[in-house]
């Protein structure tokens, strides 16, 4: 398995014949410095976490040249049905879809999902959801989306026992550095945890170096990968 970081909370995996792209902000976010073109080539399958723009980012121009599926909680699936993506598979919270190599599951996550239209109003867009990716060939990989930490966090360790966890730590729109590193110490077991949702925006903890701090004896279990330079696991 191959993982590509973006920066923001953009990834890309790519499993067996699938080529996934998760939240796809890329045009506007700051530290990718690459092509969205070479980003998305091959892509099959997009998965996102909400409806902010933020996450949603190149979904509609990636999905309409691509024609790769997008996997999305219902009402955001359907509304980007209505933009012109044709391919979509409509979910919800607790529900899982299976293709060829990998299944994605919805899990609860504490924040919000919606877009701000041009004409200033707003499209509610569903709950916001974490996703967890089973592979036929892989470890399990749980994206938190954007989140606070929660208790419930021990049933998706329980149900799912992911290994490589992508993590919230930029703090103001999502948990901060000591609460995502209680998160990660106090309710799962991850061989790997990658950083994410920092120094994008000034609102933004600048660099995950205080989640690391936070981390303490278990420290060596963060990965900071390049930005665009994709990892083997």
């Amino acid at each position: 398995m191959k993982i590509t970081y973006f920066g923001h909370s953009a990834f890309r995996i790519e499993a067996g014949s699938a080529v996934i792209l998760i939240d796809p902000f890329l045009t506007g976010n700051p530290h990718f410095k690459g092509s969205v073109e070479d980003a998305a080539n091959g892509a099959t399958h997009i998965v996102l976490s909400h409806g902010h723009g933020d996450h949603v980012g190149d979904t509609v121009d990636i999905a309409k040249r691509t024609g790769c599926k997008l996997v999305a909680t219902y009402e955001l699936a359907n509304w980007l049905n209505a933009k012109g993506v044709e391919s979509v598979e409509p979910m919800n919270t607790g529900g899982t879809v299976a293709f060829d190599d990998f299944t994605v599951t919805l899990t609860q996550a504490f924040h919000s999902s919606a877009n701000i239209e041009e004409n200033g109003g707003v499209t509610y867009l569903g709950m916001p959801n974490g996703l967890v990716f089973h592979f036929n060939d892989g470890p399990t990989v749980y994206h938190m989306g954007d989140t606070d930490i929660f208790a419930d966090m021990a049933l998706i360790e329980e149900l799912h026992a992911p290994k490589i966890a992508m993590v919230p730590v930029g703090d103001r729109f999502t948990m901060g550095a000591a609460v995502a590193a209680l998160a990660c110490r106090r309710y799962f077991n991850f061989d790997m945890i990658v950083p994410i949702h920092w120094g994008t925006i000034p609102l933004l903890d600048a660099s995950p170096d205080k989640f690391v701090e936070a981390m303490e004896g278990d420290a060596g279990r963060v990965r900071n990968p390049a930005i665009g330079v994709a990892f083997e696991v």
